[in-house]
C-alpha cells in the first residue's frame, strides 16, 4: 500500500518537475524573444503609427517616462510573438503524454500551427483590421473633439487588439483538439452555432470599440469562417464519429452524389 502512494507521489512529483522545466523553457524564449524585440522596436513601432502620422498627427509622450516605457512594451509584444512557438510547442508536449501514441504526432503538427494562427492573426489586425478601425475613430465627433492620441494609449490600443485578434484565430485548433480528446464533437459545435453568432458579435463589440457596423463585421466575418473551418477540423478529427452518424448505404448515397 504504502509502496504505491510513494509510487503515485513521484509520479505527481514528476509531472510538477517537468511542468517546471517547461516553464522555464517557455520563460526563457519570451526572455530572448524580447531582447530580440528591443531591436526591432523602433521600426515596429513606426509601422504602427503610420495610420495616424498620414492624417498628419504625431502621437503625444505625456511624461518624461512615457516614451521609454512604450519603447519596452512594444519589445514585450514583439518578444511574445517571436516566443508563441516555443511557448505552444512545450504546452503541448506537456499534454503529450496524456494522448494515445498515434496523437502523438498531433504535437508536431499542432505547435507550428498554432504559431502560424497566432501570426496571421496578428498580421489580421495590423494589415485590415486597424486601418480601416483607425479612420472611423479619427472622424468620430471630429468637429468638437480634436484627436491627438497619448502614446501609451495608442499602442496599448492596438497591441490589444492584435494579440486578442491572434487568440481568436486560434480557434479551428482548440476545436479540432476538443473533438479530438472527445470532449465534443462537430455536431455540439454546429448546434452551438447561433450562441457562437451572438458571442461572436459581442466580442467584435468589445475588441473594435467604435459603432461602425464595418469594423464589427471585419471582425465577425473572419472568426465565423474560422468556425466553420473549426468544424470541418471537428469531423476530421472523429472520423469514427463519421461512420456513426451515416450508416454504410448513406455514406455510398453522399460519395455517390459529391
Amino acid at each position: 500500500m504504502g509502496s504505491k502512494t510513494n509510487q503515485k507521489e513521484m509520479g505527481i512529483l514528476e509531472h510538477l518537475e517537468e511542468l517546471r522545466q517547461r516553464l522555464m523553457r517557455a520563460v526563457i524564449a519570451l526572455v530572448i524573444g524580447v531582447i530580440l524585440g528591443t531591436f526591432l522596436a523602433v521600426p515596429v513601432l513606426e509601422a504602427l503609427i503610420q495610420p495616424i502620422k498620414e492624417a498628419g498627427h504625431m502621437p503625444l509622450a505625456l511624461s518624461p517616462i512615457e516614451a521609454p516605457t512604450i519603447f519596452f512594451k512594444v519589445s514585450i509584444v514583439i518578444g511574445i510573438v517571436l516566443a508563441m512557438p516555443v511557448i505552444i510547442y512545450e504546452l503541448f508536449m506537456f499534454v503529450a503524454p496524456g494522448l494515445e501514441p498515434h496523437e502523438k504526432r498531433y504535437v508536431l503538427i499542432g505547435a507550428p500551427a498554432a504559431s502560424l494562427c497566432f501570426a496571421s492573426g496578428v498580421i489580421f489586425a495590423a494589415k485590415v483590421l486597424l486601418p480601416t478601425a483607425l479612420p472611423f475613430l479619427r472622424g468620430f465627433l471630429s468637429g468638437i473633439v480634436e484627436q491627438r492620441y497619448s502614446i501609451d494609449y495608442y499602442v496599448s490600443f492596438v497591441s490589444n487588439i492584435m494579440l486578442w485578434a491572434g487568440v481568436v484565430f486560434e480557434t479551428p485548433l482548440v476545436m479540432f483538439f476538443l473533438a479530438k480528446l472527445g470532449v465534443i464533437d462537430h455536431r455540439g459545435f454546429a448546434k452551438a452555432r447561433r450562441i457562437v453568432i451572438i458571442g461572436a458579435a459581442a466580442g467584435a463589440a468589445i475588441i473594435t470599440p467604435t459603432t461602425d457596423p464595418l469594423n464589427m463585421v471585419l471582425v465577425m466575418v473572419p472568426f465565423m469562417l474560422l468556425y466553420e473551418l473549426g468544424i470541418l477540423l471537428a469531423r476530421l478529427a472523429r472520423p469514427d464519429m463519421l461512420k456513426q452518424q451515416y450508416p454504410p448505404k448513406e455514406r455510398k448515397r453522399r460519395k455517390e452524389k459529391q
